[in-house]
């Protein structure tokens, strides 16, 4: 088995080298070549001088790929292009992994069955979280980029996330690259680049395997911990999810290119923000507010479709 790790970077030269120190650690056994493919999307920074130090140390495990064309999910389609492994695994550059991370991911490869991989990403605080920070709902932490399915090794029925997951390279030749309209890019923080082409995956027929053991730690810094920021992802999030779904099969009525419904979901979750009195309770209402907001932007501003 040979594995490429594809890391893309653009201005984060500091947390950059905390991921690359982690994954030069990796533990694999004899015989799995491996390397770390670290795409520079034209930063302005340190980052180049970073790679370059790590290609010195860990030759032949390190290798510098710069892609002009801003936004990460050109950055992704370039290190695809520019691989010749059998099995590509995705880190970002805010993490930090485990030595056995990358074996823990791929193992599962050595049976054809799985067509993909992901692995549990928990947060690493480096303060105490706020008490107004959701904790109902399975991606009430979305935003700080966790995942955690539980304990248990078996098939996924969701997408990874993007900074936890491999597949093999033939996956990308049948479904083809990461959509450039989606992905975090200079003036954008729509997402949804990644569990976009797993859902692709899933819904083709192929199986994704969840490997407890594979854990990455997402850095959770201080600017993070805030309401603003938590509301501005939920409302790039619902843009996002309405550039990759569309609108609900059957919807006939619409508003400026609005459909309907959204509008009476807005008003009933203003109506609960308005009236909670529990402080948790009332921000986990605003947060829905936001995203109803953002799903009427995108459905202004961008073409109707409805989801399949």
């Amino acid at each position: 088995m040979n594995i490429t790790v594809i890391l893309c970077t653009y201005n984060r030269q500091a947390s950059l080298v905390t991921a690359l120190e982690s994954v030069a650690a990796s533990i694999l056994p004899a015989g799995v070549e491996w390397e770390v493919l670290v795409v520079d999307n034209n930063s302005n920074d340190g980052t180049r001088s970073v790679v370059d130090r790590f290609c010195e140390e860990h030759p032949g495990h390190f290798r510098y790929l710069f892609e002009p064309k801003p936004g990460k999910s050109n950055a992704l389609n370039s290190a695809i292009q520019n691989s010749t492994a059998e099995i590509l695994a995705f880190m970002d550059d805010d993490v930090r992994v485990e030595p056995t991370w990358l074996h823990n991911l791929t193992a599962g490869f050595s049976d054809a069955q799985w067509a993909g991989a992901g692995g549990k990403i928990l947060p690493a605080w480096n303060s105490a979280p706020p008490p107004w920070l959701p904790n109902k709902g399975r991606y009430a932490l979305a935003p700080l980029v966790m995942f955690d399915p539980g304990l248990q090794a078996g098939p996924l029925d969701e997408a990874p996330f993007g900074t936890n997951m491999a597949f093999r390279k033939s996956v990308f030749e049948k479904y083809g690259p990461f959509r450039t309209d989606l992905g975090p890019r200079p003036g954008s923080e729509i997402r949804n680049e990644d569990t976009e082409f797993g859902s692709r995956v899933l819904k083709g027929g192929d199986r994704i395997r969840y490997e407890p053991s594979a854990v990455v730690f997402h850095d959770v810094p201080e600017k993070r911990l805030h309401k603003q920021f938590f509301l501005n992802w939920w409302f790039d999030k619902a843009r996002a999810d309405v550039r990759e779904h569309g609108v609900l099969p059957g919807t006939r009525r619409f508003i400026a290119g609005v459909p309907l419904y959204v509008f009476r979901r807005l008003a009933v979750w203003t109506l609960r923000w308005i009236f909670s009195f529990n402080p948790r309770a009332r921000f986990s209402a605003k947060i829905e507010v936001w995203g109803k907001l953002g799903e009427i932007q995108e459905c202004y501003h961008g073409p109707r479709e409805v989801r399949s």
